[in-house]
């Protein structure tokens, strides 16, 4: 095995000669000297641990035995065994009979401190395998399909089920990318359901698997992550929620939707820390009109006000009024202004877009034309 490097061996050295008063040496599976509480004695062969490692059991050598073997010194020396395979081998120097009873301490103390790192790199493995799907889950390509169905298989994800992803944005910060890795790791403590992905420098992908008829409906999820990640988060940050589907390509679709209700929901309002398409819909659906003459067309009541209202009255005067559904007594008090000035801007509004806003098609015409416009 490779698990034993030369950092957990210092490790192994220092842990236990904190509580023994003997010097200690950690040799690897060719009985190579790693540690050592005696530096100078590092990268040479160790004659006793060789002998520990052929016949798998402790070896002792006494000070007559040394005087035959270069280089050896009387002490005790037992092989490492991590998950049932020999790793190395510590040694203890001292006479047999002083060190003997040190000797299971130390090797119980170095075997736990190396399963501990075997199982952390396993999980760790585990974890870039976990991410590698849902980056590539996240990033949909029909070709890949049946790949993805049969790597979810593996990792217990249903497709029947419904997909929900959470898209998580840190503010700026020089750690973003750290505090996302630890975020990961605790998150997967806390729920080993979630899978998670760095999306960036400062995004991470969250992605809940559930049962509709049995789970707490998007809106509830939402919520009960929020409060997770104001306990765990150490960075202020954002959460935007996509739309929930089900099958192979519904993480994605999921995905891009909470990207886009992350941007028009900022746009909106800067200082706002949820965001969620079910409360987005309309303008994340029409975020993907980007191009055609059916934008253009869509786009023209818009820019017709733009060039009879220079100074942005009117647009500031119809995103409140729209803000406020359209009610006359609730915009005129969000701008404090009189109800017959915004009457008046009404009017004008109408008169410069060549629409009437007493229409219901026109004013959807009007709103859609207005959404097209947010980044």
């Amino acid at each position: 095995m490779d698990i034993l490097t030369t950092g957990l061996a210092r490790d192994i050295v220092d842990r236990t000669m904190r509580i023994i008063p003997f010097n200690v040496n950690v040799m690897d599976a060719h009985g190579t000297i790693l540690a050592s509480g005696t530096p100078s004695r590092i990268g040479e062969l160790h004659a006793g641990a060789l002998l520990a490692l052929a016949k798998q059991v402790p070896v002792e050598i006494d000070a007559a035995t040394a005087r035959n073997m270069h280089g050896a010194k009387p002490g005790i020396n037992l092989p490492l065994v991590v998950n049932g395979q020999v790793c190395g081998a510590v040694g203890l120097s001292g006479t047999p009979d002083e060190v003997r009873q040190f000797g299971a301490l130390v090797r119980l103390t170095a075997e736990m401190i190396l399963e501990q790192a075997a199982l952390a790199g396993a999980l760790q493995r585990d974890s870039r395998h976990r991410e590698a799907f849902v980056l590539n889950l996240i990033r949909y390509d029909e070709a890949t399909r049946g790949e993805l169905a049969a790597w979810g298989q593996r990792l217990g994800l249903d497709f029947g089920r419904t997909q929900l992803v959470f898209l998580l944005q840190l503010d700026d910060g020089a750690d973003a990318l750290a505090e996302i890795q630890r975020l990961q790791l605790r998150l997967l403590a806390r729920d080993g359901a979630l899978l998670t992905a760095a999306a960036g420098p400062r995004e991470m992908v969250l992605l809940a698997s559930y049962d509709p008829a049995s789970a707490p409906p998007p809106r509830r999820q939402g919520d009960l992550l929020a409060a997770m990640l104001r306990d765990e988060c150490r960075q202020p940050h954002a959460l935007a929620m996509g739309i929930a589907l089900p099958g192979v390509d519904g993480a994605a679709i999921s995905y891009q939707s909470a990207q886009a209700a992350a941007r028009i929901g900022r746009a909106r309002d800067p200082a706002a820390r949820r965001f969620s398409y079910d409360e987005l819909a309309l303008p994340v659906l029409l975020s993907g009109l980007g191009a055609g003459w059916q934008a253009r067309q869509l786009r023209q009541p818009m820019a017709r006000l733009h060039a009879g209202d220079r100074k942005g009255l009117l647009r500031r005067t119809l995103d409140a009024w729209f803000a406020h559904d359209g009610n006359g007594g609730a915009t005129a008090a969000a701008l404090h202004i009189h109800r017959n000035t915004l009457d008046y801007r009404l009017r004008r509004i109408a008169d410069i877009t060549g629409l009437d806003l007493a229409r219901t098609e026109d004013r959807f015409l009007l709103y859609v034309s207005a959404l097209l416009e947010t980044p």
